[in-house]
C-alpha cells in the first residue's frame, strides 16, 4: 500500500469537492476553482469531509499511480483553500523586471528586453525591480511560469549573476589563477 496514497485528504469548510463521469475531480473554493481527469484505475471517493483515494487493482502502473493520485488532489485542494507562492530574485549589475499590463518585462543583460506573456490564472507582482513573485491555484502552472522566467538567465557559478528562486544556494566556482 502507498505510504501517501492511502491518506485521506482533508476538506476545508470554504472548499466544495464534486465528482464526475470519467474520475473527473472538480474542486471549488474561495480563491478558483480547478478540475482534473484521472486514470481509470484510481477510485476516487468523498466520504464525510475527506477524499479517499483507492485502487482497483494492484498491478505495478495502479500502484504507482495512487500516491500521485492523492497528491495531485491535495494540491488542488490547497491551491483553491490557500493558493500557491514563488519568488524569484535576480541577481546582477543592472539586472531588473517591471511589469506593464499583463507582461513582465526582464533587462537581464541580453541587448534586448525579454518579454513574457502571462497566463490567466497566474498573477505575477514584481515588489522590488530585483524580485519577482508568481501566485496561483494551480501549483503545476506557478511552478512552470517560474521555471519559464528563471531560464532566460539561470545562475551562473562564477559571478552568480542570474535569476534564482528565493533562498536557491548557487555553488560558486573559483576562477582562472594566473601561472607565475
Amino acid at each position: 500500500m502507498s505510504r501517501i496514497g492511502k491518506l485521506p485528504v482533508q476538506i476545508p469548510e470554504k472548499v466544495n469537492v464534486n465528482l464526475g463521469k470519467d474520475n473527473l475531480v472538480i474542486v471549488k473554493g474561495p480563491k478558483g476553482e480547478l478540475q482534473k481527469y484521472f486514470s481509470d484505475k484510481m477510485e476516487i471517493t468523498v466520504e464525510d469531509s475527506r477524499i479517499v483515494v483507492n485502487r482497483k487493482n494492484e498491478d505495478k502502473f495502479s500502484r504507482s499511480l495512487h500516491g500521485l493520485t492523492r497528491s495531485l488532489i491535495a494540491n488542488m485542494v490547497d491551491g483553491v483553500s490557500n493558493g500557491f507562492l514563488k519568488k524569484l530574485e535576480i541577481v546582477g549589475v543592472g539586472y531588473k523586471a517591471e511589469m506593464k499590463g499583463k507582461k513582465l518585462i526582464l533587462n537581464i543583460g541580453y541587448s534586448h528586453a525579454i518579454v513574457v506573456g502571462v497566463p490567466d490564472n497566474i498573477v505575477i507582482d514584481v515588489p522590488t525591480p530585483t524580485e519577482i513573485q508568481v501566485s496561483g491555484i494551480d501549483k503545476e502552472l506557478v511552478g512552470l511560469v517560474a521555471a519559464k522566467i528563471r531560464s532566460f538567465r539561470k545562475p551562473e557559478p562564477y559571478k552568480g549573476k542570474g535569476i534564482r528562486y528565493f533562498g536557491e544556494i548557487v555553488r560558486r566556482k573559483a576562477g582562472k589563477t594566473a601561472i607565475k
